[in-house]
């Protein structure tokens, strides 16, 4: 099997508890057969060039995958968050790179402004972010506070009907290609992360400028950079929510976008399975096929069996979402179990190749580059199991 060469991907083991609707299932087709046919070839070539694949995203705009969590009064397909994350898990199980433009996009450039903008932010930009016109990134992580958002050194002081915006925001996806952004800046430094809000940032702003991401283990044909503002003179109505609200809508943003990573991982997971058992029932040693070989036979249950646990968190997560119920530690605890078992997979992936998985011949080990990121982005491991706790100990 060369790297050219398309995966026939096997359905998941039908589960009724999954409980597709009509809908969803055909979401989840449509983007599976766009993902083989458009996305595959090109996983390789841009991993390897560290390329943004303009072409591959104006086809998921053309699909009208942006939309798909939104509703129709601002040109969405109102179909639901689990819809959303099909499309997610789908391109990433051949591109972990695709999976996550499309997973920043809307859980993190988006859906902060549908969920907390004025009506006037709304109609400014979300008709147009999810028609493509806009790209959206998401600014939040600084060269001195990642894990510790509260940290933020970024300061907007009003001056007038302008917020003055000075600060910097490092690793930030689509930003590129991104035609708004939302930031958090400190509003009240007397009051710590209270005192922190969020805004919505057009690209022309006077004062704000892109310099050029660091290179990347994996996620290489993810954009990325760093937001840089000097004076940044921002209209005060693009303040996202009230003043001083900005930490707590960024702490909700990211339990939606937990569920995204969590779809993001378990793609991947899922693409590097199918590479490996595919392998597996092809490759011969000691006179049987490795499928027939007990150790990797052995490897490959238990790769099935952290899969499945993960679609089930990271579907229940998303359902939870949509129907409007609590779902911040349940997205904590999906975002975990998919990303781990990610890591995991496609660990285990590269022995059953073993030295073809090390080469860049097969795709396992850019699935492994890739599936690092879902371990740190949207809160580490380490934070998904601090919040997972605290929600625990308070009962």
């Amino acid at each position: 099997m060369s790297p050219a060469t398309q995966t026939k991907y096997e359905l998941p083991p039908i589960d009724h508890s999954f409980a597709l609707t009509e809908e969803q299932v055909m979401v989840r087709d449509m983007v599976r057969e766009f993902a083989l046919n458009e996305v595959e070839p090109l996983a390789q070539e841009i991993d390897e060039n560290h390329r943004f694949p303009t072409e591959t995203w104006e086809k998921i705009v053309e699909l009208g995958l942006p939309g798909i969590p939104f509703s129709e009064e601002v040109g969405g397909g109102n179909m639901g968050t689990l819809a959303y994350i099909l499309a997610v898990e789908e391109l990433s199980r051949v591109c972990g790179s695709t999976g996550l433009t499309l997973a920043a996009h809307v859980s993190l450039g988006t859906y902060p402004i549908y969920a907390w903008g004025s009506k006037e932010l709304v109609d400014m930009y979300v008709p147009k972010l999810i028609a493509g016109e806009y790209m959206g990134a998401y600014g939040l992580t600084e060269p001195g506070a990642g894990s510790d958002s509260g940290g933020t050194q970024t300061t907007a002081v009003l001056d007038g009907d302008d917020y003055i915006v000075n600060g910097r925001k490092c690793f930030i996806t689509n930003a590129n290609h991104a035609g708004v952004f939302i930031i958090t800046a400190v509003t009240d430094p007397s009051i710590g992360a209270k005192g922190i809000s969020a805004f919505a940032i057009p690209r022309d702003t006077p004062g704000f400028s892109l310099e050029k991401g660091e290179q990347k283990l994996g996620m290489r044909g993810s954009d990325w950079a760093s937001l840089v503002f000097e004076d940044c003179r921002l209209p005060k109505n693009h303040l996202l929510g009230p003043e001083g609200q900005g930490f707590a809508t960024f702490m909700k943003t990211l339990e939606g976008g937990r569920i995204s990573i969590g779809a993001l991982g378990l793609g991947i997971a899922q693409g590097a399975y199918d590479c490996a058992k595919k392998y597996a029932k092809e490759r011969e040693a000691f006179g049987k096929t490795l499928a027939d070989q007990q150790a990797v036979m052995f490897k490959l249950a238990d790769m099935r069996v952290q899969i499945e646990a993960a679609r089930h968190l990271v579907y229940h997560a998303a359902r939870l979402k949509d129907a409007g119920e609590k779902f911040g530690p349940t997205a904590a605890i999906a975002k975990l179990h998919s990303s781990e078992t990610a890591m995991k997979v496609t660990y285990d992936a590269i022995q059953i190749f073993g030295g073809y998985g090390y080469s860049r011949e097969y795709p396992v080990e850019r699935m492994w580059r890739d599936a690092k990121l879902c371990t740190i982005g949207e809160g580490t491991s380490e934070v998904q199991r601090i919040i997972v706790a605290r929600d625990l100990l308070k009962s």
